[in-house]
């Protein structure tokens, strides 16, 4: 089999490239997807993802290397597996980023990442329920949409913020993404809209598109070009694949385009034999290309969770507790497809600075009316809430390496987590900050107690131990690919491999730094502009037959 275009991944930028690659007919797409289809009801329904935090089937379920900043515990890594990756199962947040990040991209050599250079992105791949104005879209497959229901409890947090010097925002991705408000969702009319909702079904009856599922990638094919020089160039012709218990084979005639992932896109470079040669010698893996930054660079958004018990019986556990309750929010979906099903979990957001060196925003709240002991689990018998509060620019930087040459055996994920004096500063006083908003007057009457870190964890090195000993992922890993010039750099700024011809990586890896926020939009936008950059550069060179 040959196709012009094989995609190695159907998650949040593997769906956006299948469509735009195969709108005009002019070119063959194979996309390759190791999960299902995307038929679980419970993808579907926003509150779902609760049911596929820990799913078998539509999570990967990874759980990182014992890490020394969270005193040795191995965090658990859910990442999406199937059609639509993890954008079928994440929290549906709505949030590019502040323009500061890619203009910072693009003054570390990356030439067209500035935040003027990717907006129109955004705007091209957002259908905004609010419709178009200068930062928004009404035309995009991706819907962003706002909370028509106005929660109790999130009113009383938007009113206490206010208290304390943090203004409303009602749009964190317009002109400014400071203060405190409603996240928009990626719902549509209630249900989830995926990229796979978005993008990949509409295309699904084009003929020149094939998607394969549960095909895993196990490597990419390479041919040697002047084989007779001194410096032979090596060309990505192709990918191998399992499906079924078989191996199976595709050529690509102009490129291999990997969308795997942070996690998996550089252990399929690795397994390849591409990254650190004394790495992939140690592994008993033949070099194909030595590029020490594969696996390097990894950067995660890690997320503490401060609880409370509500006073009132208001909160999302309250409707989850009797049968009655959940009967209640069920038809409420199933007949308006609103309320708490139509939400998912988190409904507000705040952006503020905490550290006296910061210009912009350097963390954000994630406001549920829900509490559990960690997301995805069963909620607290209790009425409950959760303030989870992470930085938004994290120093700390970890690695994501193969262990072996299986490619069915995840890859060792080390994040270092709290391995900068920084992080851990941000950290104490964004638990701090959380604290200080829940004292607000505008609280009063609803807040009852704290329940985690507790009345005993007063001081900063208490707050720090309670960060490394419950501190968790808000699912944002990032930058194993990191785009750029430098030695460390896997891909130049159109997202090419350095050293191959026709291979591309285009997912969250390719992010020199990590966005400010949630990373779901911006993965999108990535897609939608490496799309443009492809289809650009097939018109300058012939398809290798």
């Amino acid at each position: 089999m040959t196709y012009d275009y094989v995609i190695v991944g159907a998650g949040s930028a593997g769906c956006v490239l299948a469509n735009r690659l195969s709108e005009d007919g002019r070119h063959s797409v194979l996309l390759l997807e190791a999960g299902p289809r995307d038929d679980y009801i419970w993808i579907h329904i926003p509150i779902g993802y609760g049911k596929t935090m820990f799913h078998p089937v539509y999570n990967w379920g990874f759980y990182t290397e014992p890490d020394p900043g969270m005193n040795n515990r191995k965090v658990y890594w859910p990442r999406g597996r199937g059609l639509g990756g993890s954008s079928s199962i994440n929290g549906l947040i709505y949030i590019r980023g502040q323009a500061e990040d890619y203009d910072h991209w693009a003054a570390l050599g990356n030439k067209g990442w500035a935040w003027q250079d990717v907006l129109p992105y955004f705007i091209k791949s957002e259908h905004n329920s609010r419709g178009a104005s200068r930062y928004h879209g009404s035309d995009g497959p991706l819907w962003s949409s706002d909370i028509e229901e106005k929660h109790e409890l999130m009113e009383a947090i938007i009113r206490a913020a206010n208290e304390i010097g943090v203004p409303r925002n009602d749009d964190f991705n317009g002109a400014n993404q400071e203060g405190v408000g409603y996240y928009q969702l990626s719902t549509r009319n209630g249900r989830r809209c995926s990229t796979a909702t978005a993008y990949l079904h509409p295309a699904r009856r084009r003929s020149n598109l094939r998607v394969e599922t549960g095909a895993h990638a196990t490597g990419i094919v390479f041919e040697r070009l002047n084989a007779g020089g001194a410096s032979p160039a090596v060309r990505a012709a192709g990918v191998k694949y399992l499906q079924h218990g078989e191996g199976r084979e595709v050529r690509a005639a102009r490129e291999v385009i990997l969308s795997a992932g942070a996690l998996q896109s550089p252990q399929l470079l690795q397994l390849s034999g591409i990254g650190r040669a004394s790495f992939l010698q140690s592994m008993g893996i033949p070099v194909v290309k030595d590029l020490p930054g594969v696996g390097e660079n990894l950067q995660d958004h890690l997320q503490l969770r401060v609880m409370y018990k509500v006073a009132k019986p208001i909160t999302t556990n309250d409707d989850l507790r009797t049968l009655w309750g959940k009967m209640k929010i069920g038809l409420k979906w199933l007949l308006f497809k609103r309320g708490p099903l139509a939400i998912g979990i988190n409904q507000g957001g705040l952006f503020t600075r905490v550290l006296p060196e910061s210009k912009t925003p350097d963390i954000q709240f994630h406001f549920a009316t829900l509490s559990a002991d960690m997301a995805g689990a069963r909620p607290h018998e209790w009425s409950g809430c959760t303030f989870s509060v992470c930085q938004l620019r994290p120093e700390s930087r970890g690695t994501v390496m193969v262990r072996s040459r299986d490619p069915l055996d995840p890859p060792a994920m080390k994040p270092n987590y709290l391995s900068t004096e920084t992080d851990c500063r941000c950290a104490v006083e964004g638990i701090k900050f959380a604290r200080k908003l829940a004292a607000a007057p505008a609280l009063k009457d609803y807040i009852a107690e704290e329940y985690r870190p507790g009345p005993d964890a007063i001081k900063d090195d208490d707050l720090l131990e309670f960060a490394r000993n419950h501190g968790a992922t808000i699912f944002h890993p990032s930058g194993t690919c990191k785009m750029g010039s430098d030695l460390m750099a896997v891909v130049d700024e159109r997202l090419r491999v350095h050293g191959i011809s026709g291979l591309r990586v285009v997912d969250c890896s390719i992010m020199p730094t990590l966005v400010s926020g949630n990373t779901n939009a911006p993965a999108v936008m990535i897609a939608e502009k490496a799309a443009d950059m492809i289809r650009e550069d097939a018109t300058s060179r012939p398809a290798a037959r």
